[in-house]
């Protein structure tokens, strides 16, 4: 009887401490500066704020950026977020699940904006006639 007891005592707090512990915990975290400050950035076509602007992340790979600020050229481009060694299938799921603590991945990215330059009337004739004859000339 006293085995039994001793037995269901330990599987109890077993289960406590298991259901108690701390489980693990990936936080991702993006960071974007732009010179200048205070852009609008864009991150696969959602508003994410004004530089420097951190937010979260879910998943790792390619993401496509937009960055608008007047007097500056928009920058569209792309970038590539790498995943670390733990966040590898199937070691991920035991960061995930299982790792007794917290775990930050932190990511910062430097984007340079160009002055906008206001083209020459010439310059904007010149386009207007490159666009009419490819509409004309190239569909044949």
């Amino acid at each position: 009887m006293k085995d039994r007891r001793s037995y269901l005592r330990w599987t109890v707090l077993a289960l406590i401490f298991c259901f108690a512990a701390p489980t693990g915990c990936v936080r991702r975290t993006l960071t974007i500066n732009t010179e200048p400050a205070g852009a609008l950035v864009y991150l696969n076509d959602e508003a994410v704020g004004r530089s420097p602007v951190t937010t979260d992340f879910t998943w790792y790979g390619d993401y496509d950026v937009i960055v608008r600020q007047p007097g500056y050229q928009t920058l569209k481009t792309h970038m590539l977020v790498q995943r670390p060694w733990y966040q590898i299938p199937p070691i991920d799921f035991f960061f995930e699940v299982f790792w007794p603590g917290h775990i930050h991945d932190t990511r910062s990215y430097d984007f340079t904006l160009t002055p906008y330059v206001q083209p020459t009337p010439d310059e904007l004739i010149e386009r207007a006639q490159s666009v009419r004859d490819r509409a004309l000339y190239e569909a044949e």
